[in-house]
Order: structure tokens, then sequence, then C-alpha cells
């Protein structure tokens, strides 16, 4: 994937744009109005979705991106085209329909659960003459691109005669046009290079339920043969992709964690039209998107992915499980910034663990109770001898991230030089800070960093020192 750094092919999107507004907050009381949860509300933010979300994900993996769209003379139009311009995309070839209103998906989200969407829209066709000017501009820059996107939302762009005049004129130019689908009529995608399909979408395309091996296998040949496409592609969420050119196969799901699938379409369709205009065959190709999309679901909201975390995602399939929560200072810092940003609460400890025993698990466990993310910061090596001696540690840092890592309390470990971990507590500005129930009454170092402080008491006897201690007098006594 490496050699995808290099890269940066040209990308036409034509499809439904639409903004993602998303309204983050708690509840712990229903409504005495109606059985409803009172949702309060504490940040929100907003990002391009539909088509733009395909765009975010192009941008993300290096792409040069132009897009062509119709929208209204609303707010939501002008916010689009702010948002657009925001991020480096040129707007020329937006084409203004008057009392069109564009698409806004707001979606308010509580304890990490969408509880509520709702939808303002325009869903009729676009006029005429709106697609013959789409389609105009389209035949005259067609040829400078190595890939063309249809992101169909079924919001009234993409209309029958207007997708088959665009495919028709880009195949006849060469030019690859990739499908999201909606709908039921997909004789207007015919001769398409390929359709990205999930099972549902493809078991009503073909007539075919979907609901074993056999069957997959019958509606995606006949999804290739009925609309003329160069490979028929079907997703299956959890399962993977399965593929069909002159031979059926599937490719299993990269996704560690899934936390929210939304854009999850977006994203394979993004990543597919990348790789293959960078050279990369088919199978090479959906390998790339599964691995795109296995971090985008990772994540809370409508989301894209880089080209380093796919490649750093790539890499920690073959590790260690363990080794994927060992964090460099500059991970950390980035991560804990999504962590937030999705609502979660960060809590932080630090410490030598050198040999790990009962004690540490019951404080870690602890710990872990004050919110939803543990991060632990590990002495160094060099930092262990500077507080402890030269005796110390017992086991080298490698060792000792390692075992932490592979605990179910520790959500990631940190290893730091310095004797305190005051750059790495600042760096991840922690909710909450938790130390040893010895620092009472101590000042603790980075706690006018935090949100909070927690005292946790350590179990009587239970140390490290006493572990050494006891080994030392055993091999005394035996002599």
């Amino acid at each position: 994937m490496k050699k995808l750094l290099e890269k940066s092919p040209k990308i036409l999107v034509i499809g439904d744009l639409m903004i993602d507004r998303y309204l983050w907050g708690s509840s712990n009381r229903i409504s005495p109005e109606a059985p409803i949860p009172i949702i309060n509300i504490n940040k929100n933010n907003t990002v391009l979705g539909g088509a733009g979300n395909v765009i975010n994900n192009l941008i993300s993996f290096g792409a040069k991106v132009d897009i062509i769209s119709v929208i209204g003379d609303c707010d939501n139009s002008n916010k689009l085209r702010s948002m657009l311009l925001d991020s480096n995309i040129d707007t020329q070839y937006l084409i203004t329909e008057n009392g069109r209103v564009s698409p806004q998906k707001t979606r308010i989200i509580a304890a990490n659960q969408q509880v509520m969407r709702f939808d303002q829209e325009s869903t009729q066709n676009i006029s005429k003459s709106s697609q013959d000017l789409l389609l105009s501009i389209f035949e005259k820059i067609v040829s400078s691109f190595d890939c063309i996107l249809l992101s169909d939302y079924a919001k009234g762009l993409l209309t029958d005669e207007l997708t088959t005049n665009l495919i028709n004129i880009a195949k006849k130019k060469s030019i690859k046009v990739l499908v999201d689908p909606k709908g039921l009529n997909y004789e207007k995608y015919r001769g398409a290079y390929l359709l990205t399909p999930n099972k549902k979408e493809a078991s009503e395309a073909s007539n075919i339920q979907i609901e074993n091996k056999s069957t997959l296998r019958q509606a995606i040949s006949k999804i290739k043969s009925q609309f003329e496409l160069d490979i028929s592609l079907i997703t299956l969420s959890e399962d993977g992709v399965a593929i069909y050119d002159n031979e059926f196969r599937t490719y299993p799901t990269q996704a560690q964690e899934v936390f929210d699938v939304t854009g999850a379409g977006d994203t394979i369709l993004a990543a597919l039209g990348f790789s293959l205009s960078c050279g990369l065959n088919i199978d090479e190709a959906v390998k790339f998107a599964n691995l795109a999309a296995g971090i985008v679901v990772g994540k809370i909201g409508s989301s894209s992915a880089t080209l380093e975390e796919i490649i750093d995602f790539e890499s920690s399939l073959y590790k260690p499980a363990s080794d994927k929560y060992i964090k460099t200072l500059k991970d950390i810092t980035k991560l804990t910034t999504e962590l937030k940003a999705s609502g979660k609460k960060i809590v932080f400890t630090n410490g030598c663990f050198d040999l790990l025993h009962s004690g540490h698990v019951k404080y870690l466990e602890s710990a872990k109770s004050f919110g939803d993310i543990l991060i632990l910061g590990l002495n160094s090596d060099k930092s262990v001898k500077a507080l402890k001696g030269d005796s110390r540690p017992i086991n080298g840092q490698s060792d000792r991230a390692q075992i932490l890592a592979a605990l179910k309390v520790v959500d990631y470990v940190v290893i730091f030089d310095e004797e305190t971990p005051y750059n790495l507590i600042k760096a991840i500005q922690p909710d909450t800070l938790v130390k040893g129930g010895d620092y009472q009454g101590k000042e603790v170092v980075g706690q006018e960093i935090s949100k909070e402080l927690k005292l946790v008491k350590f179990i009587n006897n239970s140390s490290t020192s006493n572990i050494i201690k006891k080994i030392k007098n055993e091999i005394e006594h035996k002599k």
C-alpha cells in the first residue's frame, strides 16, 4: 500500500451532495410530556455527506477531486458551497436550481448511540434544463479524469436518462465508471465498470434472495450479465466483499470493532475508485477498500481514512494483537482528539509496572471505572532507572508494555522517557487523572491539566518491591 502514497489520480464525482449534522449529548431522564429521552446537547458538528463524503475520502487518500452536482437556492445550499470551498474543492461545476432544497440530515447522538434523525430535502428529479447543462459540462471535461464515481442517494440528481448518458459517454472514452446504486432500476447503470450494492440491494436488483453462498453466486453473476458490467461486486457488511468477473471470490472484512456504519458505502466507492485509478487490479483494490472501511466503521459519524491510517492498520494485522494498543506520543495525541470528538471520557494513569501483580490489576480496574478509555503512561527503562536505581527495572519496557496492552482493562499504553508524565498528560488532556492513594495531600504532576483527580488505594503488601524482597529471601534461605 505504501506505493499509493506517491499517487494522486484525478477523479470526478457526480452525485447527491448533502450535509450531515451531528448533535452530541447525554440523557439521564425521560420527558414527562411523552415516553422519549431528553437529550442535553453539549456540542455539534457539521460535515459533508452523500457525494460529499465520497469527496472527503478521496481527499484523505490524496486524490485530486472535482464535483458535478445540482444544489438549490436555500441556506443548506450556501452551506454546502462554503464547506466544499473550505475543503479546497472547486465549485465551478455546481448547478443552482431555484426552489430546490439541498439535503441536510441531522442526527442526535447520546452515549455514542444515534437516537433520532430528521431530514430537510428535495427529492424530485432535477429539471430537464439542469440535466442538459450537467451533461454539457461533463462532455467538455470527462477526458481529463482517470475515473468517474457516481454517488446515487436517490435525491433526484441521477435520473434514468442522465445516468445512462453519463455512462455511455465515459465508456466511449474508455474511462471507468463506478457506481454506488440506489433504487430498484439498475437498468440506468447498464455498462458501468462496476456497482457497489449491499446484499439487500443486490437481492432486490437480481430478484434473488441472497441467503447463502450459492444464492450469492447466482445474484452476483446475474447482475453482471444483465447490466453488462465489467465486474460485479456485492458488499456483505461484516462478511466483507464478494467479486465476480470470470470467477467468484470473497474477501473478509478487516473491521476490528464497529461503532457506526454511516458512510461506509461512500468509503468503499472512493477507495475502489482511487486504487483502481492508481493501477491496482480489482483484487488489490477490494483489499484496500476493505481496510479503509474497517477504519471508518470504527469511528462515529461520516468519516474518512487517510492512507497513513490504512498502511498502519494493514501493518497491525500482522503484529501480535497487543502491539496495536501500544502507541507513540504522536499517535495517542491524534487518537484522543478523535475519541473526545466521539464523546468518550478519557482516563489517564501512569507507573513503572515492573512485575505485574494483583495490586496493579485492581488499581487499573478502579482507574478504568472513572471513564470510557484508559490510557496508561509507562515509564521507560531509562525513566525507571532514574527513579528506582540501576537494578531496576526487572522487565524491559517492551515486555512491560506488551503485558499491560494485553489486559482487557487497559485501552492504550504509551511509553515515556521523562521522570514524570507531564508532557504526555499535556498532550492527552485527560478528563480524569488517576494516582495511588499514597498521593493523598500531595501535589500530583499534571493535575491542573485534567478536569479531575481521583486517588485509588493500593492493596496492602502488594508491590513489586515486596515481590523482589520475597524472591531474595527465598534464595538466601535455600543457601
